[in-house]
């Protein structure tokens, strides 16, 4: 239990710290966000937690796909201004990008 509330303690302040300087700082924000923290963060506890190289491996090679397939993501963002879209439109689209890129995560990483 203590292992578990180190996770969750260290996650959140790492969450917490880059959406306080969101406002300060956007671009450093975005910076540190973009990243792998919670991957570098999350494959560690994983393999002290289990032990288990191999599973390891698979889930970094998943992280390792999932990074492309996340950033759709965004795609709807970096085009809200061009085509007009408010901040919900925007979000809705993002969103919906998202569940497109989780089944394309899903196909590609049944060939490991």
């Amino acid at each position: 239990m203590l292992f578990f509330t180190l996770k969750v303690l260290l996650s959140g302040l790492i969450i917490a710290f880059a959406s306080w300087l969101s406002f300060k700082k956007p671009s450093l924000a975005g910076f540190i966000i973009a990243l792998p923290l919670v991957s570098i963060i999350t494959i560690l506890f994983s393999y002290i937690e289990h032990k288990n190289f191999e599973k390891t491996m698979l889930f970094a090679k998943s992280i390792l796909v999932g990074i492309p397939a996340s950033l759709m993501f965004f795609l709807p963002f970096f085009f809200s201004k061009t085509l007009g879209m408010n901040f919900l439109t925007t979000y809705i689209l993002a969103l919906f990008f998202l569940i497109i890129g989780y089944f394309i995560h899903r196909y590609v990483t049944n060939f490991f």
